[in-house]
């Protein structure tokens, strides 16, 4: 996902708001800021659509349809081919809208309602219909307008944020424009990064309007796009006299019966990764395997929790679930795990048996050792006793409340995955591809996390470090193999490239 925007804070609906009011009791007018967004518009519009035969904005009421009809108008002035198709009648705006609208006419821009109209076939369509301050599903016309959008297959350029998509959560209740190009005014929204969001926004370049930088000072958003520049300095140089004992023992615990495959691509990600040793333990059957494929990796065959218990003396950390399925041997495997009191990295079944209630957690353990979870929506669904779609209707929400439950820091994994942690910030991952959507790509996940806690990372910052590294191996690996044939070993390589 493309982005130009130099801040990294992402901001909610009502925090935007606060800032455009701030803006406007700081001395800029209300009408300018609509004609900073039109003429920003504008300017996008014709740099990247140059040679369009014809303009179709679609607008609604607000400062949304406002901003339409101040791009409408300003290419009418330079005799481009533009037409409004209008969605609320000229008597129902008000304010800077109905002055935006009279501008438009004033310029000779042609107007229809959408009742009048018929879907373009040719040329750019501009998106100005809901704007930010949408809860649930758009209704009546404008569903219809968006469906109409949608079908003419052409470029759209959406202002703000595309109509239907919740600016806080990236869910999306009902019809959703799909764009090419989305224009942010003033700041970031949240929801434009994660669930539905990097799907329908394609291109985001923000506008800031020209508000000065002081403006920003008032708000203090929770959550924060995560960068691998900003973040790589977490991992210190080696010092020349380093020895592997200083950079920790990962041990993968998983790889039940035909699962043998995720446990090896957590370790072999771990190594990759730094960690200065690292041991499987999992079903006996998969040990030739491990040691023909990584003979780095000391794999131990356990038929039990009573065979785990004396090797969990040796690793530093535990990163349990890859491949670890469950059945009772499975549970055994965990509940030693837990019982240990070692940091640990929980993912795939390991989760799943916990959200069981099958392995209770031990409080005081987690207060002296961090724990570190990794689901995908269905895992944390789970986790919270909730659904799924209950889960990507407020991504924030649930990721927070996972972390708060099991006081953890946990990445919930999916397009623009979230990382939370007990500081209360959110970051958001907006490295990754669609390739990532194949077996094995949270195992490798996994063992990069486990790498990085054992070379002394706090569990946040291996958190976030790791989930941004995650996503941007699988991109290099992208270019190389494309996103269709992407394999989650396919990442490993990369990780020297980035660490």
């Amino acid at each position: 996902m493309k982005i130009t925007a130099s801040s990294p804070y992402l901001y909610t609906a009502s925090e935007v708001y606060a800032l455009d009011a701030a803006a406007i009791a700081g001395g800029i007018p209300s009408l300018q800021l609509m004609k900073r967004a039109g003429r920003a518009a504008f300017d996008l519009l014709v740099e990247r659509f140059p040679a369009a035969e014809l303009i179709s904005v679609y607008c609604g009421a607000g400062k949304n349809g406002g901003d339409g009809y101040v791009l409408a108008a300003l290419a009418a002035q330079r005799l481009l081919p533009v037409q409004v198709i209008q969605l609320t009648a000229p008597d129902k705006l008000t304010g800077e809208a109905k002055q935006a609208y009279e501008f438009a006419l004033q310029e000779g821009v042609k107007i229809l309602s959408f009742a009048q109209a018929t879907a373009s076939s040719t040329g750019v369509i501009v998106d100005a219909l809901l704007g930010i301050g949408l809860r649930g599903a758009p209704r009546g016309e404008f569903a219809a307008a968006i469906e109409q959008i949608n079908k003419t297959g052409l470029p759209v350029l959406a202002l703000d944020i595309p109509s239907g998509l919740n600016a806080d959560s990236g869910a999306v209740a009902g019809a959703v424009v799909q764009a090419q190009l989305t224009l942010p005014y003033i700041a970031l929204k949240r929801g434009l990064l994660t669930g539905r969001g990097p799907a329908v926004c394609g291109e985001l370049v923000l506008a800031n309007l020209d508000i000065p930088a002081v403006t920003y000072d008032g708000i203090s958003p929770a959550v924060e796009r995560l960068s691998l520049n900003d973040l790589i300095p977490l991992l210190a140089p080696r010092a020349a006299d380093a020895h592997k004992g200083d950079f920790g023992h990962v041990m993968v615990i998983g790889g039940d019966t035909g699962f043998g495959g995720a446990a090896l691509m957590a370790a072999e990600a771990a190594a990759r990764t730094g960690a200065g040793k690292v041991s499987v333990a999992t079903r006996p059957e998969h040990v030739p395997a491990i040691l023909a494929r990584r003979p780095e990796v000391m794999a131990c065959g356990v038929v039990s929790g009573q065979e785990l218990e004396p090797l969990l003396a040796r690793p530093t950390l535990l990163v349990v679930g890859p491949g670890l399925g469950r059945t009772p041997w499975s549970e055994q495997m965990l509940q030693q795990a837990v019982k240990s009191g070692l940091p640990l990295v929980l993912d795939a079944d390991a989760l799943n048996i916990l959200a069981e209630g099958r392995v209770v957690p031990v409080v005081g353990h987690q207060q002296h050792s961090p724990w570190l979870l990794t689901p995908h929506p269905a895992e944390a669904a789970r986790l919270l006793g909730i659904t799924t779609a209950e889960v990507q209707a407020d991504r924030f929400a649930a990721v927070r409340a996972i972390s708060v439950r099991y006081k953890a820091s946990v990445i919930l994994k999916g397009a623009g995955s979230l990382v939370a942690s007990s500081d209360g910030l959110i970051g958001v991952v907006t490295d990754g591809n669609p390739g990532m959507a194949s077996g094995g790509m949270g195992d490798v996940l996994s063992g990069i996390l486990g790498g990085l806690l054992a070379q002394g990372l706090t569990a946040p910052d291996a958190a976030r470090l790791g989930a941004v590294v995650h996503a941007c191996a699988a991109d290099l690996a992208a270019e190389d193999f494309g996103q269709r044939s992407l394999l989650a070993t396919d990442l490993i390589p990369y990780l020297g490239q980035l660490l």
